[in-house]
């Protein structure tokens, strides 16, 4: 698995686009459909906490699990200046709890430890994914049936073939933002059915870099150096980035979560209760967790 490093700095404004409020009352609806109205609840893959921050406003006792040191500290300063970045409207009237006490853990999900066990466990915006072998990710599944409640919910999304090979592969994604940028090349290797991200990130340096290079730059002027420059000038950091991601096939993920020891519910087209088609570009997995007769239940 790779961590964001250099690009947990500008994750969250690359991100603005994506309508967490509304993947969130959609993963809290399918959690009320299977039963589940509070409790303990695992994000697996949380990156800065974006959902895990809601389903706590939601009422949930949340642990998040990343294996992005760079991406939980932005989620832990989030948490310490209790800026939820919730709309009124998402809040629906209900005051936040003044502390939410989420606990973030630096773990990788394909060997994670917890205390004891939960209510739920959640893995959103195609973490899952990030799993790049089968074996790896009947392992995740493993530990996911081995730390719920007897009979907890797992729910986590996948992006699906469809888009892996015919909507990002082989194609580059690019965005400038004033402070910052970034070049998101992608290749999708079909026999091996992975995708590579080439990401390369510009992020604008601290003022106060800036005015010791403008200062040096006017001093250079004034020594008649560079007359017929502009004085004026931005310096950017640079950070490459490669990432891979895994497309699964629908029936492979059902046979990996049977044999992990769960119970296969069902799959739904993204934000719909609709059964995925061949154009489905995500899709949300449902499964539970199944009597274990060497598990001890308290």
């Amino acid at each position: 698995m790779q961590a964001y490093t250099g690009f947990a700095q500008v994750y969250d404004i690359f991100m603005d686009n994506v309508p967490y409020d509304e993947w969130t009352n959609y993963l809290v609806g399918l959690l009320k459909e299977y039963g589940l109205h509070s409790g303990l609840v695992l994000e697996l893959g949380c990156g800065t906490g974006s959902i895990t921050r809601r389903l706590a406003a939601k009422g949930f006792d949340m642990i998040g699990v990343d294996i992005s040191e760079e991406m939980l500290e932005i989620a832990r300063e989030i948490e310490y200046n209790r800026d939820f970045d919730c709309s009124e409207d998402f809040i629906e009237g209900n005051e936040l709890p003044e502390r939410s006490n989420i606990l973030y853990l630096q773990q990788d999900m394909r060997e994670f430890e917890l205390y004891g066990t939960v209510s739920a466990v959640v893995s959103i915006c195609d973490s899952m994914n990030y799993i790049t072998s089968e074996e790896d990710l009947l392992k995740v599944f493993q530990l996911v049936n081995n730390y719920l409640d007897g009979g907890g919910i797992f729910i986590f999304d996948m992006n699906t073939v469809h888009k892996y090979k015919d909507i990002l592969g082989d194609n580059t994604i690019a965005e400038n933002r004033e402070d910052c940028s970034f070049i998101w090349d992608n290749y999708y290797y079909e026999d091996k059915m992975i995708n590579e991200y080439d990401v390369t990130i510009f992020v604008k340096v601290d003022e106060e870099v800036e005015d010791e290079v403008e200062a040096d730059k006017k001093e250079a002027l004034n020594e008649g150096h560079e007359k017929n420059r502009d004085s004026s000038v931005s310096l950017y950091e640079k950070y490459e980035e490669l990432h891979y991601q895994k497309a699964y096939t629908i029936d492979t993920v059902i046979r990996l979560i049977e044999k992990a020891g769960m119970e296969f519910v069902t799959v739904y087209d993204a934000f719909t209760h609709n059964p995925p088609d061949e154009k489905s570009e995500r899709v949300y997995f449902v499964a539970r967790e199944k009597h274990q007769e060497n598990k001890l239940y308290i």
